[in-house]
């Protein structure tokens, strides 16, 4: 059988926001009335697709290691964790509007003067003013908010959380949760919107502790603020090189931007796409020493994905003295008290991976004439769709049983409507890795057909088997042509 060449497709966030949409990926909330600007629907592929995401970042960074354990926190919490935290005083942006084309912007404080808009417009810098980006609620009579972050959440449970866990430096806790913020301008579809979810990890240390990990021998772009300030084009290195030339300084943030740039690789990302900028001081917070961005090749350019601060001892400082509780632990060494450190911050949005995912993996087939979306298995909504070639009762009452079966374990669709072809085309636009067909031998044989979304290779395999090979195919364990007879 001849292999059909798939050729990476670069589509626009418009284009790929259209293609979300005509396939029941994701909506403009309260599209029926014509929108609501920074707030989106996942429909009933997207949300898979999501829940995904969040599972295999989930298993990646907590159940697979032993030093991460997670936690689940209120969107609403007590009103002074944001006067501790500073969000009260601080969290806000600079409102501007271009002077060229009218259009409303922000822009950090630190950039006043120095940035223009993207028509080339410079913005009307004397009528700015400062937005409040938190949004403010009524519980019962009292003024509070919804959580413009999930780190707040980790370091006042932080206590409670290491003494049940049992905790030992060096650890981390992680949370996945939905996060809001009042965008003056929210844009590119699913990049900047008003809710979002963020996977975030809060790692914490003894003060100078060194790493006891190894960092992967991966390479990447490295952008240092060096670099950005005399204009140079980023260089693409190994981390360990990078951390041996003291481009990065803190072997802790070498390891957890090769961790992260490691678990989008794994899940079928293009690594090409992927580059490490370091913060320049004007940008650093006030309470980091350092900060590296994850970056991605988005089609409007590179933009931030995932950020990993050192936040120092800030945070759990800040809560203990506005709480008047101790945060302190015990090191089980030296027996004396400490306040840990955090020293790196994996903070990633759910739906920039999402935005990630789907860019990279959108192929066009010139000879299917059709978009296949090359999703990993692991994160494909729709696992296997089961169709009966011929359209007969006895058919169809065979991949019924099937279905039913495969259900208990895997999300799995019953396909049926449309030519064999039309099937095969959507379910590669959607992404769905395998296709499971039902032809006359099945019924004679008790097997059935696996089709391989990427490839069009078919392979023969009894009945018995397919749920469990299905399983190992979806999970990386077993490659495609070795789990039955292929088909010529």
């Amino acid at each position: 059988m001849k292999i059909d060449k798939l050729e990476p497709k670069k589509i626009s966030i418009e284009d790929l926001a259209i293609f979300c949409k005509r396939r029941g990926f994701v909506y403009q909330s309260g599209d029926l009335y014509g929108g609501f600007a920074g707030f989106w629907d996942f429909g009933h592929l997207g949300v898979e697709l999501k829940n995904n995401i969040k599972k295999q970042w989930w298993k990646f960074h907590v159940v697979q290691r032993e030093d991460i354990v997670g936690i689940d926190g209120s969107i609403i919490t007590h009103p002074k964790v944001w006067k501790a935290s500073g969000h009260l005083d601080s969290f806000s942006d600079i409102f501007v509007v271009c002077k060229k084309c009218k259009k409303p912007n922000k822009i950090d404080k630190s950039e006043i003067g120095k940035v223009k808009c993207d028509c080339g417009g410079e913005y009307d810098e004397k009528n700015a003013k400062e937005f409040e980006l938190m949004f403010k609620i009524r519980v019962g009579g009292e003024e509070s908010y919804l959580r413009p972050e999930t780190a707040q959440l980790i370091f006042t449970n932080f206590k409670s959380v290491q003494e049940s866990a049992r905790m030992k430096l060096p650890f981390g806790i992680a949370q996945v949760g939905k996060t809001f913020r009042n965008e003056i301008a929210p844009r590119d579809f699913l990049f900047r919107s008003r809710e979002f979810e963020q996977m975030e990890i809060e790692y914490f240390i003894k003060p100078k502790q060194d790493l006891p990990y190894k960092i992967p021998n991966e390479k990447i772009l490295v952008y240092s603020s060096s670099d950005q300030e005399k204009n140079k084009e980023p260089i693409k290195m190994n981390f360990k090189d990078a951390l041996k030339k003291r481009i990065i300084k803190n072997p802790w943030h070498a390891y957890w931007l090769a961790q992260e740039f490691l678990w989008f690789k794994n899940l079928g990302a293009n690594p090409n796409n992927f580059r490490i900028r370091q913060h320049n001081p004007n940008e650093l917070a006030h309470y980091s020493t350092d900060c590296w961005d994850l970056e991605y090749k988005f089609p409007f350019g590179w933009k931030e994905l995932e950020g990993i601060a050192d936040r120092g001892n800030f945070d759990l400082t800040q809560h203990e003295k506005f709480s008047k509780k101790d945060l302190k632990i015990v090191d089980q060494e030296t027996n004396k008290k400490i306040m840990p450190y955090v020293v790196s911050e994996p903070s990633l949005g759910v739906e920039r991976a999402f935005l990630v995912f789907m860019f990279d993996n959108f192929f066009y087939s010139g000879n299917r004439n059709n978009v296949v979306l090359k999703l990993n298995p692991r994160l494909a909504p729709i696992k296997a769709a089961i169709f009966p070639i011929v359209k007969k009762k006895k058919f169809e009452k065979f991949a019924d049983q099937i279905v039913k079966d495969l259900k208990q374990d895997l999300n799995v669709v019953y396909d049926r409507s449309g030519s064999i072809g039309r099937r095969y085309a959507r379910n590669d636009e959607i992404g769905t890795p395998y296709c499971v067909t039902i032809d006359e031998e099945s019924l004679r044989k008790n097997d059935v057909t696996i089709r391989d979304r990427d490839t069009k290779k078919q392979i023969r395999i009894k009945i018995s088997q397919l749920k469990e090979k299905l399983k190992d195919l979806i999970d990386g364990k077993i490659e495609f042509e070795r789990i039955g007879r292929l088909v010529v």
